[in-house]
């Protein structure tokens, strides 16, 4: 039987998944949900997305985008979720646990749904009541631009069950595209949530003057911060220098093309969180992230300075020099 595959979300990182699912040689349908009627008129006709990697050839059916989500979830057998996490209740307004049953939900979302403080499987798990074994979260490292290059870029595919793992893995796998597959659902999920608030660190850093060597001691405790925080949350055994955590920090952190670190060096330079908000045009995770992580380590009671830095900054106004000072002073 040929997969259907459904993206919902129309930005940077769903028109590059879209990009790898038509490029792969396995036999797919793929059904592409976005808001904007202007934006999908646009792609039927032209065949490329007007707002976001505009140079990608977009290879599917015109009758196969839609604005209506429930007419193309109702055609998936996976459905991508690939909407920043702060407006996905509201993307799945109308969309309840029937709709969702019995199909593989793939999450392609790096953050934390604000009003639950949730992870997206948790979410899924409990609001939709999807089990876990039917649950997949897609992990980098990858910024999409790179992939709109087709440079060799690396995925890895967690889901309790590896098999569901391989199998959507297999559809993802072209030229340009290398997969691995893990069972860490719940590890990948919150580094690549941290992984963002770190890439804030990282900008806010080189906005004040910050260097390289720096830069090279802020993530290496990092991602010491992340090993201890998911341990705490899920202690399996993992090696946390695989791509899926480590190579996802680093590409995030150091990347012209992270968005996070972009937004981090604007607030380093002086912005304030809403002018540097305002200036970009797409959404920084880190920014919901620094919050929901700081919530959520209250009943952990990790130890994550960096972490508590970045929401000192973002939510209590204090100044970044200040309090990059303060965390110098604390990393070794």
């Amino acid at each position: 039987m040929v997969p259907k595959i459904a993206m919902i979300g129309g930005g940077s990182w769903a028109t590059a998944i879209v990009k790898m699912l038509s490029d792969n040689l396995s036999e797919k349908e793929i059904f592409w949900w976005m808001r904007n009627e202007t934006a999908i008129e646009h792609i039927k006709k032209f065949k490329h997305n007007p707002h976001y990697l505009s140079s990608v050839e977009i290879k599917l059916e015109a009758d196969h985008l839609s604005s209506d989500i429930g007419s193309i979830v109702q055609e998936a057998d996976f459905v991508i979720l690939n909407v920043p996490a702060a407006f996905l209740k509201s993307t799945l307004v109308g969309i309840t646990a029937a709709h969702l049953k019995g199909k593989k939900i793939v999450s392609a979302i790096k953050g934390i749904v604000p009003e639950d403080n949730l992870i997206i499987g948790e979410f899924l798990h409990e609001v939709y009541n999807i089990p876990y074994d039917d649950i997949l979260v897609v992990s980098g490292p990858c910024h999409a631009e790179e992939v709109a290059l087709e440079k060799l870029s690396y995925l890895t595919i967690a889901c309790t069950e590896i098999q569901t793992a391989t199998k959507f893995a297999t559809l993802l796998n072209t030229r340009y595209i290398k997969t691995n597959v893990s069972d860490d659902i719940y590890g990948t999920e919150y580094a690549a949530v941290l992984k963002n608030i770190y890439a804030v660190a990282s900008g806010i850093c080189h906005g004040i003057g910050y260097g390289d060597n720096f830069q090279a001691v802020l993530i290496s405790n990092a991602i010491r911060e992340i090993k201890l925080f998911v341990d705490a949350v899920h202690p399996i055994n993992r090696d946390i220098m695989e791509s899926a955590y480590l190579g996802d920090l680093l590409v995030t952190a150091y990347s012209q093309f992270s968005r996070n670190r972009t937004f981090g060096n604007m607030v380093g330079k002086g912005y304030t969180v809403k002018s540097a908000q305002l200036e970009m045009n797409m959404i920084a995770e880190g920014y919901y992230a620094a919050k929901c992580m700081h919530l959520k380590n209250l009943s952990y009671g990790v130890e994550m300075p960096i972490c508590k830095a970045v929401h000192s900054i973002l939510y209590e106004n204090r100044s970044p020099q200040i309090e990059m000072k303060l965390l110098a002073e604390k990393l070794n």
